[in-house]
Order: structure tokens, then C-alpha cells, then sequence
């Protein structure tokens, strides 16, 4: 059946929506508290204004349905039956009958619903039919019966909205049989007239508030054009200026000239130059009128536009119960099903959400439920083996996190196998068994966002159907959200996932690359700082930087982006480099730019639905210039990094004073390697074989450092360094030793031969080695 009436339609969703929740928790609840008379007194009224709702309207399957259910509920309530497991299967599988008929009474699509096999299953005999006794059922404290409020029932949500609608549901209801007969659909409602009328309360559909939300979230852009006309109107003031001052140095130079003109040509041309000044003080003034005018308006626009957009956001705002009620029903039945015992624990329920992050969370939250279920919690005999507790904790829980909001699903089960996830990405190829070692454990226990990654060997109906966990991390950097995992073996794993509070608008941080724009999402920004080329120095290949007395790997933003590189820079230009810190997850990453532009909020421009998803691109948007703006998705950045070539770093700054190192090695394989890490480094290299060619080169060409080896043919590493300083042009040049030689007597031979520092190869990292150079040739 479908209620042909738009208005009564609408009140029938909302209303049946309402009592279908209620009665879904009510039964969540009273399954593990059988005794709460009171909630099984507010189950039976939901019930019971969800079976009016649905008769008066004509949707009579509904209220069938729902007559019997409120048939059993009261049997119950009189102790003439158990309230158990089994009675709440038969009566969810009920309330699931009837939401589905009030989904059809609503859109008009069809169900398959079958209301005979429906009341079949909730007559069904039961074997724990047993009668209950009335100690059985109350608690001692509830012997009487609470009174408590009612839902709103379809007539109290009409006279919240319309008194004159409420009238005519009122009317209806005196015409419509009893609650044991067959109701019949009512046509043609006569409105009656009300006295006074008042509405208090208006419902809005949700597409009108997302766009009016868009709307004004334009206003954004609007507000930084008005700000750039204020600086326009300055630049007109000071054209002005200039004008006058010119006026008067003609004035001056024409002074003398008009010595030479008649007493009548010579006023002419003071009336010229008087009706100029007129006409510029004229222009000045209306110049200042008109900046203090557009300062006035951008103010108030400002003003206006913030409260605006603030307060359309806060109508979108929702808690995020409603979101979490969605679970409870899904682990009890899930946890059935898998015969395991699991309790649910919903915390900060009242932290509020962009209404649209919340319908697009539920499909990641599910999936991450129904793993959590299937592969994270153990059976009730591996806990106890284990010697946890029988019943399984699973615990979800939002909170407010800065300007974001956090949603933590954490269980107390297996936690996840760091062997099981290094031996499956290897199988997978997804990395080598090197990359591997390398890797922390937060990287390691991150690989199971890898496409298709599952370390279950067996498919199940909960999960393992070949879509992974790569499907939740994208759903949530769509909504420019995060997800981190952590895990203890054996104790435990937690999800958090990090989103906006709002979609509307993003606070960005405006960069140039290569004379463009970029747009980075500030809350990917921890900081920005300058690096001078000396700081940058390599480690295992990638170019490097100390940051917080910790390595951080750095590249240029257009390298990442696959832009080509600039020609023009002067030398200059590359003395400090501005370099944007991104902590993307758990991991930090160092980005260098052109420079930076300016920090705003933004309203983000999704991709064409006709494009694909566009590697490193979130999207666009449109600057107060009028100029268009990628907006960059750093979370792409970490896989884009892997393909560029970390050798040709370098080549970036060949517009700067490179210092050159004198390399003296006799050994073909470490004069190769050591040569590489100089380069690397940025460092220009000229190599010796033994140290008398070293010091032939010394003498022919400049150099701003020496690195040599110890032991060599013709003339040693300490004879070479004696020599260099027997020379007095060469007494504060950096020579820096490093051999195989690491007694404390061979590092005295070479502080005495005056090597600045000695470093050994049986512990040698080229990180140190870079770091000395670097400290050595600046000092």
C-alpha cells in the first residue's frame, strides 16, 4: 500500500522511523535485562502508536504485524511468557517485515515481504515456553509500574508541525474501526479551522540544507574577492598620489616659461593646473569614500557570511547516535551466528558530525564491525584458553579531536599478526623481503590497506570475499579523513578513523610550484620550515634532512607531481628553501616548494564524475583571484614518492654554490660507493687513487674539503694530511679520515698528522659522514 498524501507521507517516515529504532533497542536491551519492566513498558507503547500509525493510514500489513508482536510483547508483561533469545529472533524478524512495509507505504517500491509466513514465525511454539513467575520478570524495585511519557504517536508529530492537519487526523480517527477490525483507507480529508495557530518546529528536507549549505560556503570565495577590491581601491589612492605629486613638480618646472607668456596666456595656464588639482582632490575624495565603503560592506559581509554558514552548519550537525544505534542489532545477530559472546560498548554518542560524514560512514564502520568479529575476536573457548574473559568487549567510541572529529572501534581480541601480514605481502609482491625489514611495525601492521590484502586462507559469509580493507580506507579519504590502525598480539586492535567535522569548507595552505598554485590540506600541515642546501645530505639513497634530531626524508613537490623543472631560478633564489612537514598517519615526510602563498579556508570542487580518480588530486577550487587551484591529497603522496628518482634530487640546486670534496681512495668498489655519496649528498667530487695524486690535485684546483682512506700505495692518508698542513693556505682546510684502522693509538696518529675527524668502515654510516662534511666546511 502507498499513501498517495505527500504531507501525511512524510509524518508516516518520520513517525514510523521513530518507533521502528525505539522498538529495535527496547529489544536489544530487555534481551539482557529481562526484569527493566519500565523499558518493556516503553517497548509496548512504541509498539502500540506504531500499530495506530499504520491503521489510520491504511498500511494494514504493518499494523498486523505489529498487532502481533505487541500480542506476544504483552504476554510477557503478564508473565504468561519468557522473553528469551529465541522470542526476540522471532519478533526482530517481525520488526524487520515492517520496516520493510513501511519502506513500500512510503516509496511506492515493492517488497518481498510475505505477512502469512511472517505471522507464522512469530506464533511459532518455542521450547522455553515456559510461564514465568512474576519474581521472575520484576525487579524488586519495579513491583509497581512506572508511568512514563509515550513516544509521539503520528497525531502528536502533525499538531507539532499542523494544528489544522492535526484536526483532520483527528477526524479520521473517529471514523476508523476498532483496533480488531480490518482498517479501511480514508480519501478526500475536510480540514477544520483551529483557533490559534503557531508553528513551532518546521521539517527540511536535507538536499534544501546541503544547498544552502554550498551556497554558502560560496560566499568564502566571494568574501576574499571583496577583500582583494579593498586593495585595488588602495592602489588607486596611490595612483593619485603620484598624479598630484607629478602635477605639482609641471607646476614648479613651468614656472619660469610663464615668465614668458603675457599676463593672459600666463593665467590660462594657472587655470588649467587649478581646475587639474580641483578634479584630483575631487577624486581623492571620492576614493576614500569609496575604500571606507567596501571596507564597511567586506566587514559585514564577513560578519554575515561567517554567521551564516555557521549557523546552516549547526542544523547539519547530528550526534553520532544515530549512526552507532545501527550496531548493536548487527553484532547481537553476527555473534549468534558465529557462536560467539560479544558486548557491545557505544561511547560519546553525543558527539556531533556533519549529518553527511555520518551516512557515509556506515559503510566503513560496518565493514570494520564485521572483520572485527570475523578475524579479530575469538571463540568463548580460545578466550578462556587464553585466560581472558568469556564475553569479548567490543568497544566503539567518538570523540571530539581538535576541529575533527575521531571514531575508535576497538576489540579486546586475537589483535593482528605481524609474520601472517609480512608473509602475505610477500606473496602478493607487494614488497621485497628487505623493504620488509626495514619497515617499523606501524608500517607493517599498515599494509593491510594494501588492495585485495587478506591474510584468511578461508572465504566466510561475514567476510574475506575479496574486498579489503583498502575499500574502508578509501571510503574515508574521500570524506579527507584518516585511518590508523593499532595492535598488541593477543590483546587487542583499534581502527581510529579521523574526519572533518564539517565537508563544506577546508582550511588549506597555499603553495607555488612552478609559478601555480597548490592547495594542502592544513590538517596534514605540521609545519613549515627553511632548509639551506648544506642541511640536505642522503640516507639509504633518499635525500634527507634533521628534523627534531631525527632523519626525515624530503623531496621537491614537483618531483612528486611529475612536473617539469624549472629553468630560470637564479642562484640566489636557492639559499633557503621553503620546505612544507607533512605527518600523514603515523608517517612524516618533508616537501620542497617555490614558495608559500597564504593560508584560507576553501570550498572544494570534487572531480568530474566523468574523470577517473586522479593520483595525488583531491580536487579544486577557485582562488579570490578568480585563478583555479588543485587541491592535493597528501595521503597519495607516500606511494607517488616510491617512483621518483631520488639520485636527480640534487639536480634541483645546481643553481647554488656546490662545494667541492677532494675523494682519495685506492680502492676501485669503496672510491665508487663514497663517490655516489658525496654526489648524492650534493657535494662535486674529484677522485684520487693514492694520496700523491691527492695532493697533485690539491695543488692544480680548489677544494673545500678532503675525505681520504689511511692505508694506501705510494704515499698513506697520514703522510698525504702531514703534508697538507706543512702548507700554511691549507691549515684550515676539513680533512676528514675514514679507514679500517680503529684503535685508540691509529685515531691519535690521525689527530696528530691534523685530520679534523677520523671515522672507522667497520661501523660506518654515511649519515655521519655527511653530517661532519657539512658541520666541518661551514664552520
Amino acid at each position: 500500500m502507498f499513501i498517495e498524501d505527500d504531507e501525511l507521507r512524510g509524518l508516516y517516515q518520520a513517525a514510523s522511523t521513530e518507533h521502528i529504532e525505539a522498538i529495535e533497542a527496547g529489544l536489544i536491551y530487555l534481551e539482557k535485562h529481562p526484569g527493566d519492566r519500565q523499558q518493556l513498558q516503553a517497548l509496548l507503547r512504541a509498539a502500540h502508536s506504531l500499530k495506530g500509525d499504520s491503521r489510520m493510514l491504511g498500511v494494514e500489513d504493518a499494523e498486523t504485524v505489529t498487532h502481533q508482536m505487541e500480542d506476544l510483547l504483552s504476554e510477557v508483561e503478564q508473565g504468561e511468557r519468557v522473553l528469551t533469545s529465541g522470542l526476540c529472533d522471532r519478533l526482530y524478524t517481525g520488526l524487520d517485515a515492517v520496516r520493510k512495509i513501511a519502506h513500500t507505504a512510503v516509496t511506492g517500491e515493492q517488497t518481498d515481504v510475505s505477512v502469512f509466513h511472517v505471522l507464522a514465525q512469530l506464533m511459532a511454539a518455542e521450547d522455553s515456553n515456559t510461564p514465568a513467575t512474576t519474581a521472575d520478570l520484576r525487579s524488586p524495585e519495579l513491583d509497581e509500574a512506572v508511568p512514563i511519557d509515550p513516544k509521539p504517536t503520528l497525531i502528536q508529530v502533525a499538531e507539532d508541525n499542523d494544528p489544522d492537519l492535526a484536526a483532520e487526523l483527528h477526524q479520521l480517527l473517529k471514523q476508523s474501526p476498532p483496533d480488531d477490525d480490518q482498517p479501511k483507507p480514508t480519501k478526500g480529508l475536510i480540514a477544520s479551522p483551529v483557533s490559534s495557530y503557531q508553528v513551532d518546529t518546521v521539517r527540511v528536507e536535507a538536499a534544501k540544507l546541503d544547498q544552502l549549505m554550498t551556497q554558502a560556503s560560496e560566499l568564502a570565495v566571494t568574501k576574499l574577492r571583496i577583500a582583494q577590491r579593498i586593495g585595488e581601491v588602495e592602489q588607486l589612492a596611490t595612483l593619485r598620489e603620484q598624479w598630484t605629486a607629478d602635477l605639482l613638480a609641471q607646476q614648479l618646472s613651468l614656472a619660469t616659461l610663464k615668465q614668458q607668456l603675457s599676463t593672459t596666456d600666463a593665467g590660462l595656464v594657472d587655470q588649467v593646473f587649478q581646475v587639474h588639482q580641483q578634479r584630483l582632490s575631487a577624486l581623492g575624495f571620492q576614493i576614500e569614500h569609496l575604500k571606507a565603503q567596501v571596507g564597511e560592506d567586506s566587514t559585514r559581509l564577513d560578519i554575515t557570511a561567517n554567521q551564516l554558514e555557521s549557523g546552516i552548519r549547526n542544523l547539519r550537525m547530528l550526534p553520532v547516535a544515530g549512526l552507532f544505534q545501527l550496531f548493536p542489532r548487527m553484532v547481537r545477530d553476527l555473534a549468534k551466528q558465529q557462536q560467539k559472546q560479544i558486548e557491545l560498548v557505544l561511547e560519546g554518542t553525543d558527539t556531533l558530525a556533519d549529518k553527511n560524514i555520518l551516512e557515509q560512514m556506515q559503510a566503513p564502520l560496518t565493514h570494520l564491525v564485521r572483520n572485527a568479529i570475523d578475524h579479530g575476536i575469538e571463540s568463548a573457548a580460545e578466550r578462556m584458553a587464553m585466560g581472558k574473559p568469556e564475553t569479548a568487549t567490543l568497544r566503539l567510541r567518538a570523540f571530539q579531536l581538535g576541529s575533527s572529529i575521531a571514531i575508535e572501534l576497538t576489540d579486546d581480541g586475537r589483535g593482528l599478526e605481524l609474520a601472517k601480514i609480512q608473509e602475505t605481502a610477500l606473496r602478493r609482491g607487494l614488497h621485497t623481503k628487505a623493504e620488509l625489514d626495514r619497515m617499523t611495525t606501524s608500517q607493517v601492521q599498515s599494509l593491510i590497506f594494501a588492495p585485495g590484502f587478506s591474510t584468511r586462507t578461508q572465504v566466510t559469509e561475514i567476510s574475506g570475499r575479496g574486498v579489503g580493507l583498502d575499500v574502508v580506507r578509501a571510503n574515508v579519504e574521500r570524506l579527507q579523513g584518516t585511518i590508523q590502525v593499532r595492535s598488541i598480539p593477543s590483546q587487542g586492535c583499534t581502527f581510529q578513523l579521523t574526519l572533518s567535522s564539517s565537508l563544506t569548507t577546508t582550511a588549506v595552505l597555499i603553495v607555488e610550484v612552478n609559478q601555480h598554485p597548490y592547495a594542502i590540506p592544513l590538517e596534514f600541515v605540521d609545519k613549515m620550515i627553511s632548509v639551506t642546501p648544506g642541511q640536505i645530505f642522503t640516507m639509504e639513497g633518499h635525500p634527507t634532512i634533521t628534523e627534531q634530531d631525527q632523519p626525515l626524508s624530503v623531496l621537491w613537490l614537483r618531483d612528486v607531481l611529475e612536473l617539469p623543472a624549472e629553468q630560470d631560478r637564479r642562484k640566489t633564489e636557492r639559499t633557503n628553501i621553503p620546505c612544507v612537514i607533512l605527518q600523514i598517519g603515523s608517517e612524516r615526510l618533508g616537501l620542497f616548494i617555490d614558495q608559500l602563498v597564504d593560508q584560507q579556508d576553501i570550498v572544494l570542487k570534487p572531480q568530474s564524475k566523468l574523470l577517473k580518480r586522479i593520483r595525488n588530486i583531491t580536487g579544486a577550487t577557485i582562488l579570490g583571484n578568480g585563478e583555479i587551484c588543485m587541491v592535493l591529497n597528501p595521503q597519495d603522496f607516500l606511494q607517488s614518492t616510491q617512483g621518483v628518482a631520488d639520485l636527480t634530487f640534487f639536480e634541483h640546486l645546481s643553481g647554488t654554490v656546490t662545494s667541492k670534496v677532494l675523494l682519495v681512495e685506492d680502492s676501485i668498489p669503496i672510491r665508487t660507493q663514497m663517490k655516489r655519496i658525496l654526489q648524492g649528498a650534493g657535494y662535486e667530487v674529484t677522485a684520487a687513487v693514492d694520496g700523491q695524486e691527492g695532493l697533485e690535485k690539491l695543488q692544480v684546483e680548489h677544494f673545500d674539503a678532503v675525505v681520504s682512506d689511511v692505508e694506501m700505495p705510494n704515499l698513506s692518508g697520514l703522510e698525504m694530511t702531514s703534508q697538507i698542513r706543512q702548507r700554511q693556505e691549507y691549515q684550515q682546510l676539513p680533512i676528514v679520515l675514514v679507514t679500517t684502522l680503529a684503535k685508540e693509538e691509529d685515531k691519535r696518529r690521525g689527530s696528530e698528522a691534523g685530520a679534523n675527524a677520523y671515522l672507522t668502515k667497520g661501523n660506518f654510516d654515511q649519515t655521519i659522514l655527511i653530517d661532519t662534511l657539512r658541520r666541518l666546511i661551514a664552520s
